[in-house]
């Protein structure tokens, strides 16, 4: 019975859609896809833009000595590019899942029940999903970070941009952790999953401020020591 009144059918993965119908989707009066989902997507937009400087930059004679990072973080931008798409579907879903609970019946106390359990688990899904997101775009600012000043000048505003893109949307993906805590039911949860969020927001304005500062500054940068993995 549970499963029958909260899991929604999700048709298709909005990676496949066009541009343009994912668009008109998210211009719909639908629920979904919503702010998550089009954060999930920025987000990805930003991992490809990295992806992108680093292309632009291997195999050229005066970036050589960089070419070990470039390869790392092509890697890893790819890898997060998929993983926000993922996220973005994943966003989707939770927020359906979410809202068929709402829709339960409550006329007797065991419905009552059942329909408080499915609330609380599904709003803990659609906080963990905004929340991988909000983690991954600490791993997206930190790969750009890796090539402010190490990478292709004639392709420094993308990386501006990848630093922006991955901020707001991490900005917009915690902006749906913190409005779905509080049906968790949990306040240790709850003041857990608050201060991580925090704590990455902080940590991934202070990184994205850095690349464009790096950035803007024209400076070139040694070589990474090693590079990191987010």
């Amino acid at each position: 019975m549970y499963d029958r009144c909260v899991q929604p059918h999700v048709p298709d993965r909005y990676r496949d859609l066009t541009i343009n119908a994912f668009a008109q989707r998210l211009a719909s009066a639908q629920p979904v896809p919503g702010g998550g989902s089009a954060s999930a997507l920025a987000a990805a937009l930003g991992a490809s833009l990295v992806e992108m400087v680093a292309s632009l930059s291997a195999g050229k004679p005066r970036y050589a000595e960089h070419e070990t990072l470039y390869a790392w973080v092509r890697a890893t931008a790819a890898d997060l590019r998929d993983h926000f798409l993922t996220l973005a579907d994943d966003d989707a879903a939770a927020f359906a899942t979410f809202a068929a609970a709402m829709k339960m019946p409550r006329d007797t106390e065991q419905e009552a029940a059942e329909r408080s359990l499915a609330m609380r688990t599904a709003a803990r899904r659609a906080a963990e999903v905004p929340l991988a997101c909000v983690e991954a775009c600490l791993a997206l600012v930190q790969a750009a970070e890796s090539l402010a000043g190490r990478s292709n000048a004639n392709a420094s505003s993308d990386l501006n941009v990848a630093s922006l893109l991955g901020e707001a949307a991490a900005r917009g993906a915690a902006a749906n952790v913190l409005i779905n805590v509080p049906s968790l039911g949990d306040p240790d949860l709850e003041t857990s999953m608050v201060e991580r969020v925090q704590t990455l927001i902080d940590e991934i304005e202070r990184t994205a401020t850095e690349t464009r500062e790096t950035v803007g500054s024209g400076e070139q940068r040694e070589p990474a020591a090693q590079p990191q993995h987010a």
